[in-house]
């Protein structure tokens, strides 16, 4: 019963951290509310934190100085768009903030930042069905083709409202509860990784006999990838451990994309790449592959293997920095991903702190990163 207990007071934990940050908005470069809202989370657990110039939130747990030292990593941003334009009906015009799905982006409801934390609703039009050709019905429309619409009369009203170009827009947070411990919401990718990593910190951080940890908030991943990256060079880790989603692959318009399932544990990627103009993805190190492995099949976490292309994380370029960094990807299974609803599994979550918790306390002075002792 005990057992029990504590793994639903790690599930409670990591739900609640889930919502409240999904429910904070954070454009990539515009991070401002989610870092203050971490920094928060981690002072309630007795844990300091600094931010760097790009504005990545760092806490560093000292450990072992004689083990190698290990940076955890998730990002803290989300895409969406920003202002272009401000039409003279006050509508508003924008560009995008990364991979947005334009199939996805009409008739969604967003919010418009407007400073000072402060934010007004709005919604992407969708044109009218009864006035909708037959030729536009399968017409996915490019987001410089959208707009806003806030209910402004003028472009006057929209300027005194506070919009101007260059204003961040995200989805509307939204967080659903459904059946079997899965959570629904905005920004899964990647507040979910982040909400992970504090429940690492509050079951490390009275461990010192483990190495060195620190603990990356990372921005602008969705932008351009490299927001880590500062803190990488800064820190100079020997180890980089990333969370962030894994693709699910079980449900009908994904089966051919791999074995992952919701609720089916953690995610280790063996392989990413992006194929897509970014020519950079992420093989792990082996030292960390058998790590995680072994940990796993010794706790009894399922850990289910991932391989594929189409997606990138911060990991691709943190792993260059320095004299290079071991790196690996791990995560949690995610559906409909970089949608206005992204789905998770918090049994995932709570299976993942977990492999990382019993995984980085084994990282003590013996643990080798030569690539050699490792059969490959």
């Amino acid at each position: 019963m005990a057992a029990r207990g504590a793994r639903g007071g790690a599930q409670q934990r990591i739900k609640g951290w889930l919502t409240a940050l999904m429910a904070t908005s954070g454009l990539s470069g515009h991070e401002g509310p989610v870092r203050r809202l971490l920094a928060k989370q981690l002072s309630e657990l007795g844990i300091s934190s600094h931010s760097d110039r790009m504005g990545n939130l760092i806490a560093t747990l000292p450990g072992d100085k004689s083990a190698p030292s290990v940076m955890l990593f998730a990002h803290m941003d989300q895409l969406g768009l920003v202002v272009r334009k401000i039409e003279v009906s006050g509508l508003l015009r924008v560009e995008r903030v990364g991979g947005v799905p334009e199939k996805a982006l009409p008739s969604q409801a967003v919010r418009v930042s407007v400073g000072k934390g402060r934010t007004i609703p709005g919604i992407i039009a969708n044109k009218s069905h009864h006035a909708t050709q037959p030729e536009e019905k399968y017409k996915v429309l490019p987001y410089s083709d959208l707009y806003i619409d806030c209910g402004f009369r003028s472009a006057a009203e929209a300027a005194e409202a506070g919009v101007v170009v260059g204003a961040p827009i995200v989805y509307a947070p939204n967080v659903l509860e459904v059946a079997n411990s899965r959570i629904v919401g905005t920004s899964v990718d990647d507040r979910a990784g982040c909400a992970v990593m504090l429940e690492v910190a509050r079951a490390l951080k009275g461990n010192a006999k483990r190495s060195t940890l620190h603990l990356v908030f990372s921005v602008q991943e969705e932008f351009n990838l490299r927001g880590a990256v500062t803190a990488a060079q800064a820190l100079n880790p020997d180890i980089a451990i990333q969370l962030d989603l894994i693709l699910a692959t079980d449900t009908p318009d994904m089966t051919q994309r791999g074995d992952v399932k919701l609720g089916g544990g953690p995610g280790i990627s063996l392989y990413s790449f992006h194929g897509r103009g970014t020519l950079n993805g992420t093989i792990p190190h082996p030292a960390l592959v058998e790590l995680f492995e072994k940990t796993a099949v010794a706790e009894k976490i399922p850990l289910q293997r991932s391989a594929h292309i189409g997606a990138l994380t911060d990991s691709s370029y943190v792993q260059v920095t320095g004299t290079g960094v071991a790196c690996i990807d791990l995560g949690f299974p995610t559906r409909y991903t970089h949608s206005s609803l992204e789905m998770c599994d918090l049994a995932d979550l709570e299976g993942l702190a977990k492999l990382l918790v019993v995984g980085i306390s084994r990282i003590d002075r013996k643990f080798s990163l030569d690539r050699d002792q490792y059969l490959e």
